[in-house]
């Protein structure tokens, strides 16, 4: 037998023993994997998964911003105010179409029909007063909104007025019918504490026309400019659709006592602070999945201030207002300028055709 050197005698030896050399093999295995497991291990592999963890979350996010309400959404929220007496089917028009129009813009709104149930004549400033001052703790700006007309041209904004003094998203360019440049009636956006620095309207207007301009007015006197779009593809023909009736819906264009004195000097007397009125009721009406709320509203009125609420030729004039309509209404003159505009020369001529 050789003499061999005592590494190779105890490799032999192991040899020998192939099941005890088998269960170090094991044991030396288990002992490598454990200094493996607990040494620290580059972290690139792991950053890649998380990459594209979140890149995977981004993209969902992004498809998911889509239906989220924006920035401007979050911040501000309009009151569409409508006011309202007897025009169901232009009603059920105006909410479904309002409702895609705002929302397609990403508008945060809420529509309100201004629905006046007393034996009144139409008072559409006071309905608007009523409606800002039921609005204005959950609405920061308002649209004073004609049912009848109706935007179809996506580039006009309804969005929150940037600059401070209303935004006229009916402008004289652009309405099919009334083109005078102090014009501010159709649609007209506010910021709530520009309203409430020029008063709201007058509560003086009943029966129809005239209340945008005496606001208008009121706006000059406060310093606050009407801004108007710019830059609009579609005229006056094109911009909005107006679905008034003249024959179906007969303006009340009547002038008793003396409301026509009256009415075309600045009211200093009249406004938000005082407009009188009672909700009877508030309920929700859906159209086409579109949402609205009404306020049934009961306008008061004073006999001794506005005889001409209700042209009512058996009630006799208050003796209030015999002197001033005696002497020509120069008391008031006296007192207020001179505000309407010559409408005859600015409006298109269908009112021709219609006196005649």
């Amino acid at each position: 037998m050789f003499n061999l050197p005592s590494r190779k005698k105890l490799f032999l030896k192991i040899l020998n023993r192939p099941a005890k050399f088998f269960i170090m093999c094991i044991f030396i295995s288990l002992l490598f994997c454990c200094l493996i497991a607990l040494s620290p291990m580059s972290s690139d592999g792991c950053q890649c998964d998380n990459f594209n963890h979140d890149s995977n979350v981004k993209q969902i996010r992004s498809r998911t911003d889509l239906h989220q309400p924006s920035v401007e959404k979050g911040l501000h929220k309009l009151a569409v105010l409508v006011p309202y007496r007897d025009r169901f089917e232009e009603l059920l028009q105006f909410i479904p179409h309002m409702n895609k129009f705002l929302s397609h813009q990403n508008i945060n709104f809420k529509i309100y029909i201004l629905n006046q149930v007393d034996n009144y004549r139409f008072n559409r400033a006071s309905l608007i007063n009523v409606g800002f001052l039921t609005s204005q703790a959950e609405c920061d700006y308002i649209a004073m909104h004609d049912v009848d007309l109706l935007p179809v041209n996506q580039e006009l904004s309804y969005r929150y007025p940037v600059k401070r003094g209303p935004f006229h998203i009916a402008s004289p360019e652009l309405h099919p019918r009334y083109h005078y440049t102090t014009f501010v009636g159709g649609i007209l956006l506010i910021r709530r504490e520009d309203f409430l620095l020029v008063d709201g309207m007058s509560n003086k207007y009943w029966g129809w026309g005239l209340e945008d301009d005496e606001f208008y007015v009121r706006l000059k006197e406060a310093g606050l400019n009407v801004s108007r779009p710019v830059n609009i593809s579609t005229g006056s023909n094109n911009t909005f659709l107006h679905v008034h009736d003249r024959l179906k819906r007969k303006r009340d264009m009547a002038k008793c006592f003396n409301q026509k004195e009256v009415t075309r000097r600045r009211d200093k007397q009249t406004g938000l602070h005082n407009v009188k009125y009672s909700i009877e009721e508030e309920k929700e009406i859906t159209v086409d999945g579109a949402h609205a709320h009404i306020l049934n509203i009961k306008l008061s009125c004073s006999r001794e201030l506005t005889p001409w609420c209700s042209c009512d030729a058996e009630k006799s004039i208050p003796k209030q207002l015999e002197s001033q309509i005696s002497k020509g209404g120069k008391n008031l003159e006296k007192l207020n300028s001179v505000i309407v505009p010559n409408v005859k020369k600015t409006v298109k001529n269908g009112n021709r055709k219609r006196k005649k």
